[in-house]
Parts: structure tokens; sequence; C-alpha cells
């Protein structure tokens, strides 16, 4: 029995980058050998277990072979008879195909070290084809190693590859859950604008999150930077937002905010009053096709909504910044809030050139907030004889709070009339 280090833990040794998890192969064992060793089995579609003391994930070298459609279509065989080499075989990327002895010497049969020194992302081999979530890991890959010294680029083969996939209609064969798990992952990486690149160059982002792909060749306003259309501001968002350390919902509802914009009729563009509204239904659609949790839906939904409102908030009433505040449920779930506006930041800063500018519009609605929730609610209630008017009066009670918060602000225009055209 020989065991190897293999996969993330060798590539990011060799870029110089922290390991977080170390995955080992096991060559020339059996399910019964490990078992006596104290390994315990947690693979379901396969034989892998889970080392006695360090909990680290030990696999039985296998191989895979193309049985069906899309990517649960395999059969695998794991046997002491296969090696190392067959193994690796399998893998996306000649970079996650490097094994390392327990002596420390290097097994690299696919060339996975010269693509790391050339920063090249390259499939190992034909069976790459055989695996359409193969295409969203290599975007994924592309997102985490965007920046130098370890920005990556798809070798041109590989693009090449990956656009016949599409073409062929592999990508739609994946599961939703599968796409979202990807989605959400390319999301948290560096630079989550080159995960949508990389699938838009190869055709499948019109496939998989069509709503985001129609955003691209719609102009925006025309006092924004003339080069970039509504989908380049999308992207440039969504970075924004994997720079401030958003949360995954803050990045999703980042991504999806605009959606409306590619609804916009063609005879008014390049202005887009009233694609908040529009945006409510792909961004629904979107979400419920993908299975998106319940708070990155919910959060996406809300700034699709509001931000262009959020945008004017200097220039709205007292009155309507309380509607904002109770429409938001800002009150009761102050935290998603303040991730609310931390998005807005971000669409305002998304716009080129604009990366560290001014947004006055957070500090301003997060101190109305904090006025509103020092309202004694229980007190502005007592002795209100019909139910029915306690809407009402915590309403008044909220836009009164607002509106000495404000007046006691700097730069404030409480007393300006309402707008609602949107950003």
């Amino acid at each position: 029995m020989q065991i190897y280090t293999v996969g993330g833990a060798v590539r990011d040794e060799l870029l110089g980058l922290p390991v977080k998890d170390r995955d080992h192969v096991v060559v020339g064992a059996t399910p019964e050998i490990l078992l006596a060793q104290g390994f315990r089995p947690v693979g379901r579609d396969f034989p892998v277990f889970l080392h006695p003391q360090t909990h680290e994930e030990y696999a039985l070298a296998r191989t895979e072979r193309k049985s069906g459609s899309g990517y649960t279509g395999f059969t695998v065989h794991a046997a002491p008879e296969v090696t190392l080499e067959e193994d690796l075989a399998r893998r996306d990327l000649t970079i996650n195909a490097i094994a390392r002895a327990a002596d420390g010497t290097l097994i690299d049969p696919f060339g996975g070290i010269a693509d790391i020194k050339a920063r090249q992302l390259r499939h190992v081999g034909p069976a790459f084809v055989e695996d359409p979530v193969r295409i969203l890991r290599i975007a994924r890959f592309a997102a985490r190693f965007s920046l130098p010294p370890n920005e990556f680029a798809v070798a041109p083969e590989t693009a090449q590859l990956m656009r016949q996939m599409t073409a062929a209609g592999e990508v739609d064969h994946l599961v939703a859950e599968r796409v979202w798990q990807e989605l959400a992952r390319g999301l948290m990486e560096e630079k989550p604008s080159r995960f949508f690149r990389v699938l838009r160059d190869c055709g499948a982002l019109a496939r998989l999150l069509p709503e985001l792909d129609a955003l691209f060749g719609v102009p925006q306003r025309a006092d924004f930077h003339p080069e970039i259309d509504t989908g380049e501001h999308a992207l440039l968002v969504v970075d924004q937002a994997a720079r401030h350390r958003l949360p995954l919902a803050g990045r999703l509802a980042a991504l999806l905010h605009d959606l409306g914009k590619a609804l916009t009729p063609a005879d008014v563009l390049p202005r887009h009053h009233g694609h908040e509204a529009r945006g409510i239904a792909p961004t629904a659609a979107l979400c419920a096709r993908l299975k998106v949790p319940a708070e990155c839906r919910e959060l996406a939904l809300l700034a699709t909504r509001f931000h262009g409102q959020i945008h004017l908030a200097g220039e709205l009433r007292p009155a309507t910044i309380a509607t904002l505040l109770e429409h938001t449920d800002a009150l009761r779930r102050p935290q998603r809030f303040a991730t609310l506006l931390d998005v807005c930041v971000c669409d305002h800063r998304g716009r080129g050139g604009h990366e560290d500018a001014a947004y006055s519009q957070r500090e301003l609605l997060l101190r109305a907030l904090d006025a509103v929730r020092g309202v004694d609610a229980a007190a502005v209630v007592r002795g209100v004889a019909e139910a029915a008017r306690i809407p009402e009066r915590l309403h008044a009670a909220r836009t009164d709070a607002i509106r000495r918060a404000l007046a006691n602000g700097a730069g404030t225009c409480a007393s300006t009339p309402d707008t609602t055209t949107a950003a």
C-alpha cells in the first residue's frame, strides 16, 4: 500500500500558498485494509475514508468511465490494481493532477508543474469533456487565481473544448444544486468577475444564467463611464463586493441588482427608469431555478427593488425613509439592512473610476435606523383605541424620530420632495 498527497495541497504548496486541506490517494489497498487500520468510511459514490487521527481524506485510487449524460453519469472502478497515474488521469486540470510521495518526490505525468510556472489552466486529457461541472470548476479556479503573481489564464485548447462542450448541450444536464454550489464558490473567490467572464467566453453563461448574460450590450446611463455597459457594471459591482468582503448573500445581490435593465424598452435607452420593478421577476426566477437559499434570495430581491431609492436617500422625506425601513424589515433585521447598504455602496463604486467614492447615504440611513429603534413602541400604541390605527401611529412616531435625527445631522435634505428615479 502506497499513500500520496494529491490535488490542491500539492498545487498550493508549489504556488507558495497556505494549504487549507490535504487530500490523499491510496494505491494498492482495499476498503477492508483501511477499515482494519481505523479509517472511517465517508464516501457515498466511491471509497473515501477519514484518517483516525488527522481526519484528512484518503481515497482509494480509482478510474471513472462515462456511462450516461451529465456529471452523474459515471461508472467508478476502485481496486488495488489501479495505478497512481490512472487515478491522476481522471482529474480535471494538470495543476490538480500532481502527487507527492511520502519521501517528497513529485509525480507529475501531465505537465502540471510546467503549467503552474506558466500560470495556465489546462485540462488533463480528452476525458475532460465527460463532466460538464469542470466548466464551472475552471471558471472558479480562474476567479481564485486572478491576482498577480498567481494570475492564471485558461489555456486556448481548454477554452475551445469548453465552447464545444457548451455547444453540445453538456451544461444543460447540470442540476440546479450543483450549479448553485459552484456559483456560490465562485462568488466567494478573490475576483468573482472572472468566474462569469470565463462562463461567458465559452457560452455557458447564456445557458446557465441567461438573465445575467442579457445585461451585456445594454447601455448604462449616459453619465456613467461610457465604455461600461450594464453587464460590465454588474461585474465591477460584484468585484467591489469581494473587495469589501461582503458575505455570500451580499455578493449575489451585488451581481443581480440590475437585472431589470435588460428589460428596459429600447426607445428609452440609455435611461432605465423603473428598472427596479422590472428586475423583481427575473431575479426571483433565477433564484427559484437554482434553488438559491432563502437568505441569499431575500437580499437579492431587496437590492433589486430598493437600490435606486437608497441611492437617493438624501433627497427623501423622513416619512419615505420610515417606509423604506419598514419595507426592508430593517428594525427586525438590522444586520441584513446594513449588508443591503453595503451592496449599494458597491453599486455606487462599480461604475469605473469610482472605486473609492464617498457614499453618505449609508451613514444617513443607519442614523435614521438608530432613531427608529429608539422609539418606544409600547408607549406609542398605549391608549390607541382602534388596533387598525396602530401601524399609522408607529409610522408617525418613526417619521418624527427620523426628522429629529436628520435635522441634527450634517448634509441632510429632509425637506426635499421625494423622487424615485433610479440611479
